[in-house]
């Protein structure tokens, strides 16, 4: 019976790819949600896999971190697809064609953001002066829609405010404006009607898009596997409309510092310098906020994987002023009253919990508890000979995965290996060095572990060269494009086979 909260797609074995849709191959400086996703998803199905996982989709903040997004609401607007501005003639075709040069098999974060304003801005003339009335009647059926008006007010004021400020921290604004009095709120609302309209306008291309594309998905047999950040960015919509439901001190600085201590990625920990949570105010409101937050990915994702599953049971508190996560204290956090709430609202939660790191037992308690899936990653099973990762302590309420985005490269990690590890994994994987990236696709996808998910960076045998991310490295990461060889037929043939062996095929 703990088993009955589970999303359909943990009911039958199946195969998943994880690949954020910036890291897309196509033209254009950036992976979006247009024809070149389109394409992907095809590849998908002729490949035999049933899900596709991205990371979080929001506005990503400095460092273009989708962890620690300036909201967990709003849609990343660099994923707006120019070609379908052409479609809704918004756009000129030349104008969507000339896309910027970006370094290759790289996201340039920025040339990206410059090219994609200019023609969001350019959108937005065009539809305010001769916008079609089915697009127009559209917009205000979104902006209506009482799911979005609780957010989105908020992050559109956030986002004009922020660029009448020149992108300064909303620490840095005007005390009226930091502690959001109610005649300031006004008089910026009237005085940036138009910049609020615009950015509404934003939301809804993207929303549409996505929801275009997610049908698109589902229509081919692939599910939408997204991911939920424990944590906002501090300098975000969220925490600015918000401040009573973080630890800030009364300037609206952070009073306290999300991270983990010293594990895997780090030595000194990971020090997020995100806000946590005022649990005991969020649960006096009902969890109220995480209600919406968790309802509106629903509506965007089939399953949600919950990023820091770990931090539900307990949380790393670190003192503000720390330059290290090392002098931080476990806190208790909601734990089970969390999920009941959700599931008293919600009804069957869709969810997986990432529940790596530094794992206890009241973890593992409360994962079974509210009845989710858990995580294995093979990349750590070769440093103890009866490691929990080893397939052969894999369950069926379990996702594997080769690794994670915040996990080298198969090909990077096994180049780092010591002795005694490797030799562990070349025996479990019963392949010569030079296949061990399929060698772990291979053992993923025979794993007991209902849904096995690969990066795509392992199916083209790549090294350390394409990781995603390296955790407590704050550049360098999040720019990883795949090459057009991702899309080859006979890898997608390859891949087709060795589900169908497994009985994995979608």
């Amino acid at each position: 019976m703990r088993h009955r909260h589970y999303h359909a797609a943990m009911n039958r074995r199946a195969a998943g790819l994880l690949l954020h849709p910036t890291s897309l191959p196509g033209r254009g400086g950036i992976g979006d949600l247009g024809p070149d996703a389109e394409r992907w998803i095809d590849w998908l199905a002729r490949a035999g896999i049933g899900a596709w996982q991205i990371l979080p989709l929001g506005p990503p903040g400095r460092h273009r971190s989708p962890y620690s997004a300036a909201s967990l609401f709003a849609g990343n607007p660099l994923l707006i697809a120019p070609e379908r501005l052409v479609e809704d003639g918004l756009l000129q075709a030349s104008a969507a064609a000339a896309t910027p040069r970006s370094p290759a098999g790289r996201v340039d974060f920025a040339r990206a953001g410059r090219w994609k304003g200019r023609l969001l801005r350019r959108a937005w003339d065009a539809f305010a002066r001769r916008g079609p009335a089915r697009l127009r009647a559209e917009l205000d059926a979104f902006l209506e829609h009482p799911d979005r008006q609780a957010w989105l007010s908020d992050w559109a004021l956030f986002a004009a405010l922020r660029r009448r400020h020149r992108g300064r921290r909303w620490t840095g604004w005007d005390a009226e404006l930091r502690r959001r009095d109610r005649g300031a709120l006004a008089r910026c609302r009237r005085e940036l009607r138009e910049e609020l309209r615009y950015h509404g306008f934003v939301q809804f291309l993207f929303f549409r898009q996505w929801t275009r594309l997610r049908r698109y998905a589902n229509r081919h047999g692939i599910r939408l596997l997204g991911d939920l950040p424990i944590y906002p960015a501090h300098d975000s919509a969220d925490v600015w409309a918000h401040p009573e439901l973080f630890e800030l001190d009364a300037a609206g600085n952070l009073g306290a510092l999300a991270g983990v201590p010293p594990d895997y990625y780090s030595r000194t920990g990971q020090l997020w310098r995100q806000p946590v949570y005022r649990w005991d105010e969020l649960e006096r409101r009902g969890f109220e906020w995480w209600v919406r937050r968790v309802r509106h990915q629903l509506a965007l994702h089939d399953t949600l994987r919950l990023d820091h599953f770990r931090g539900f049971a307990a949380y790393w508190r670190v003192p503000a002023g720390e330059r290290t996560a090392q002098r931080g204290r476990w806190v208790a956090g909601p734990g089970r009253r969390l999920f009941d709430a959700l599931r008293r609202e919600l009804g069957a939660l869709p969810l997986i919990a990432e529940d790596l790191g530094e794992i206890t037992p009241d973890v593992h308690e409360l994962r079974r508890g509210v009845g989710l899936p858990g995580m294995k990653v093979l990349q750590f099973a070769f440093d103890d000979p009866d490691s929990e990762h080893l397939p052969r302590h894999h369950t069926e309420d379990t996702v594997v995965y080769t690794g994670t985005h915040d996990n080298d490269t198969t090909r990077g990690w096994f180049a780092a290996l010591a002795e005694t590890p490797r030799r562990r994994a070349l025996a479990l994987l019963d392949c010569p060095a030079r296949d061990v990236s399929w060698g772990m696709v291979r053992t993923a996808y025979a794993s007991p572990a209902r849904l096995a998910v690969v990066p795509a960076q392992d199916l083209l045998d790549l090294g350390s060269e394409a990781r995603m991310n390296t955790p407590g490295r704050s550049r360098g990461n999040w720019t990883w494009r795949a090459p057009a060889a991702l899309l080859e037929d006979g890898l997608a043939r390859r891949l087709h086979d060795l589900a169908t062996r497994t009985s994995r095929l979608a």
